[in-house]
């Protein structure tokens, strides 16, 4: 068990973050003791290290809620994972459409045979 602040150093994370995710209902806030902190316990606490994880993977808060909500039931697990998944493969496409324009862009200017109308045209 761990004060508020305690947790946050341990997990190398903002007391006000994990205030703004108790306010957001993604984890419990422990009950307040008549003397001394809230504690928080080690459930709580793979809970934030879940939500940091999951942000770092491109995760909104609003999926990170979803998931929580699942645990463990995996059609709709499988369902936001297919869907991550076609975001994710979007992306990549658009950003190796982006490298192929930059690079295009880099050889015309390189050779210094094409207008500058083709550098427009390059990045539509």
């Amino acid at each position: 068990m761990k004060s508020i602040g305690q947790l946050a150093k341990e997990l190398k994370m903002n007391v006000e973050t994990i205030r703004f995710y108790e306010k957001q209902g993604l984890i419990t806030q422990p009950i307040k003791p008549d003397v001394g902190y809230r504690m928080y316990d080690e459930a709580i606490a793979n809970k934030l290290i879940f939500i940091a994880k999951a942000k770092t993977l491109g995760f909104s808060l609003k999926e990170i809620a979803s998931l929580l909500l699942m645990d463990n039931n995996c059609t709709q697990l499988e369902d936001l994972h297919l869907e991550k998944l076609t975001i994710i493969r979007e992306k990549i496409t658009h950003l190796q459409l982006l490298e192929k324009a930059i690079n295009d862009m880099d050889h015309v200017c390189k050779s210094n045979n094409q207008s500058n109308s083709y550098l427009i045209n390059a990045l539509k």
